[in-house]
């Protein structure tokens, strides 16, 4: 529009300014609008029906998209806000995607996400999927204008050349500095990571348990640094990760934090998987026990399953004639979820891929399969031998609906339909969302 472009290499378009329309939301935290000439643009911090000033931040002549941030708003959504945080907006932080949007919109920004992402991929409407269309907020994230909820109970900080701790610019390496996050919970804060001089660090990753007063950090150091003295403002254990290997190594205190969550502790060693939102452990268990309703005596599976948080609901749940199998790739997660689960006689925790040590089981049918896979999704092969096992329901949370949407479609053509879906925001002011699905085989819904 009325800048010249910024052209670091031929063709590149990085700096052109456009007036655009904006268009509807996209998965991954970004708008949609076009340029005069055609050419798709993928808006950061802008909304649905705003007009603006988008500035290219990637893209060269011919791409099939540019990405650009909304640098000037001419026409303002009725959802827009001021960020309240000093650190978001165009080339600062990448932590939010939408600090910018009234918290209902985010939900409903999300919410048009999942729907998008389920019509296009696996063909379902919400009405299909058993969904009302609606993105719940987590217990108590409902807070007045200007308040942000502090919900991030592990933040992976990165650390400057000058050994100042902050957080990524988005799709970028540098190091953006803060004060303090307003999305980190209390705990979190109160350690004082920002204030600490880390030098020769990589990276510094802060937990702050929510089922116990543990708290941890975890150092990345850069080859060849030696690690700081860790003094922070509140007791904490210090584990780092070896430059060779990638393992992650107890310097002092405990290797582990305790975390609770559906009436039971567990045990999470050397940073492993747990939910970052305070309340989404027991959000979660909510929603995948209402949707199976586990019957006395039941075979369940649970797959890509952590320290053990779905198992042990189901175990709980199952009874004493009840089984569970579950399987994690992570040593140090079967580990803990063999610890985590050691009070459950049958209950049995394999590790290894789920792909390749679900068919080592020999198991040829179950009542019940809980599968909480990574950001990639189950895939076609994991869903034809889970179909085949039979079960009466199955229950797939999922923390990206584009993998979702493309595995209900899987399962739908093994059979299997969706009975219901819940969206939850559990990850407020970013573009993320959780999911719950409930299948079951489709004669039962004819």
């Amino acid at each position: 529009m009325q800048a010249e472009p910024k052209k670091s290499q031929a063709g590149s378009l990085v700096g052109e300014e456009y007036e655009v329309e904006i268009g509807p939301v996209a998965h991954g935290g970004h708008c949609i609008a076009r340029t005069s000439e055609g050419q798709v643009l993928f808006v950061r911090h802008a909304l649905p029906g705003e007009r603006v000033v988008a500035r290219v931040t990637e893209g060269e002549e011919g791409a099939r998209f540019l990405r650009a941030d909304a640098v000037q708003i001419l026409e303002a959504a009725k959802d827009r806000v001021e960020a309240p945080c000093p650190y978001a907006g165009p080339g600062r932080c990448g932590g939010c995607d939408w600090q910018h949007a009234k918290p209902g919109a985010q939900r409903r920004l999300k919410g048009e996400v999942v729907a998008e992402q389920l019509h296009r991929l696996a063909g379902l409407t919400p009405e299909e999927a058993g969904w009302d269309g609606t993105v719940m907020p987590a217990e108590g994230d409902k807070l007045p204008a200007g308040e942000v909820p502090r919900w991030r109970t592990r933040v992976q900080y990165a650390v400057d050349a000058e050994g100042h701790a902050g957080l990524r610019r988005h799709r970028s390496h540098e190091v953006e500095r803060i004060d303090h996050c307003m999305i980190a919970a209390e705990g979190v804060d109160q350690l004082g990571v920002e204030k600490r001089d880390w030098s020769g660090m990589e990276s510094v990753e802060a937990i702050a348990a929510t089922g116990s007063q543990d708290r941890q950090v975890i150092l990345t150091p850069r080859p060849g640094a030696r690690l700081p003295l860790v003094e922070l403002d509140r007791p904490v254990s210090v584990l780092r990760v070896d430059e060779k290997s990638g393992g992650v190594h107890r310097v002092h205190g405990r290797p582990f934090v305790r975390e609770r969550a559906d009436g039971r502790t567990y045990r999470v060693g050397n940073g492993g998987f747990w939910q970052v939102h305070p309340k989404a452990a027991d959000t979660l268990v909510t929603a995948v026990m209402q949707g199976l309703l586990p019957r006395k005596g039941e075979m369940a599976l649970d797959l890509y399953c952590g320290v053990g948080l779905f198992a042990a609901a189901l175990a709980d749940r199952l009874g004493e004639k009840g089984a569970v199998l579950g399987i994690e790739s992570g040593k140090r997660a079967v580990e803990d979820a063999r610890h985590n689960l050691a009070d459950f006689p049958r209950v049995r925790i394999e590790q290894g891929k789920v792909e390749s040590a679900l068919p080592r089981t020999g198991i040829t049918e179950v009542d019940l399969i809980v599968l909480d896979p990574p950001r990639a999704g189950a895939g076609r092969t994991t869903v034809t031998h889970l179909a085949s096992l039979t079960p009466r329901r199955i229950a797939y949370v999922a923390c990206d609906p584009a993998a979702l949407a493309r595995d209900l479609g899987y399962f739908r053509e093994h059979g299997y339909r969706v009975r219901t879906l819940r969206a939850f925001d559990l990850f407020p002011m970013t573009h993320h969302v959780e999911c719950v699905a409930i299948l079951e085989p489709a004669e039962k819904g004819v």
